[in-house]
């Protein structure tokens, strides 16, 4: 396992290499990436197995807002699961790394994207393969706060508790903002994990950039068996002149050279490209 002061320094590289990609790709939608790095951090770490054995399959991380990639291609280069230089490719013509992840360009990814609300369903489905087949892994999906606007989530949310499928993990990275606004301005003040709770699923609410909370969140999970779980994790993008905005201009916004340098001197770290 890997301390929380090493996490915090790769969670600044990360966060870094984002802002990077974001500016060599021309492509927005940064703030959703760098809100829930430290999850993913703590997830390709410390908590996934993506190694698989005779006796047990890979563990599964299905990215559900895709516009918020950028994050999960770090985490595979800085994986090994594909080459460091081809984050410099990010949203360019023909490249592996589209700017919503393509399972048809990029094979190893659990799921495409594009349509919020998908993934969860797709989860469902994998978990049902597993139990019919006896096998069993660790399912991860990732939502947006903005995304649980979608009723496909809630149908997902309510077969998954129905057939027990008990390995899948529903993580929303609840950071307040969508696509033109505050989501609590445009779906209200609901409490997810009331809801998720509501329909047999263990619930629990963190903050989603505190390591010490992740783990404590992930230690439980553990222990949790009879149960699918929902983490409500309340996030920011770690970077100050994003997370001080008013508005939701940073759902698309590219850094200047000015903000991407300000960016690096706070995170007191370089990108990996």
């Amino acid at each position: 396992m890997i301390e929380n002061k090493e996490l915090e320094k790769i969670a600044a590289t990360w966060r870094a290499t984002c802002l990077r990609m974001s500016i060599l790709g021309k492509h927005g939608h940064l703030s959703s990436s760098l809100c829930y790095i430290d999850i993913l951090v703590y997830l390709y770490k410390n908590w996934l197995n993506f190694e698989g054995t005779d006796d047990r399959v890979a563990d599964k991380f299905l990215l559900s807002k895709g516009h918020g990639c950028t994050a999960l291609y770090v985490a595979l280069a800085d994986g090994g699961f594909i080459d460091k230089a081809a984050l410099s490719t990010y949203a360019k013509p023909h490249s592996a790394l589209q700017c919503h992840p393509c399972k048809h360009a990029l094979n190893l990814l659990e799921n495409s994207s594009g349509s919020l609300g998908q993934a969860l369903g797709i989860a469902s489905g994998i978990a049902i393969a597993q139990k019919k087949e006896q096998k069993n892994s660790k399912i991860v999906v990732l939502m947006g706060d903005g995304e649980t606007n979608e009723g496909s989530v809630w149908e997902s949310a309510m077969f998954i508790k129905a057939q027990q499928l008990n390995n899948v993990v529903a993580i929303v990275d609840y950071n307040n903002v969508q696509a033109v606004g505050k989501t609590d301005e445009i779906s209200g003040q609901t409490d997810l994990a009331e809801k998720f709770a509501s329909f047999g699923w263990h619930v629990k609410t963190i903050d989603g950039n505190s390591f010490l909370e992740i783990a404590d969140a992930f230690d439980e999970f553990d222990t949790i068996t009879d149960k699918p779980k929902f983490l409500l994790a309340k996030t920011t993008a770690g970077i100050d002149f994003i997370d001080k905005a008013t508005d939701a201009l940073w759902h698309y916004r590219i850094p200047s050279n000015d903000e991407y340098e300000l960016a690096l001197k706070q995170l007191n770290a370089e990108p990996m490209v």
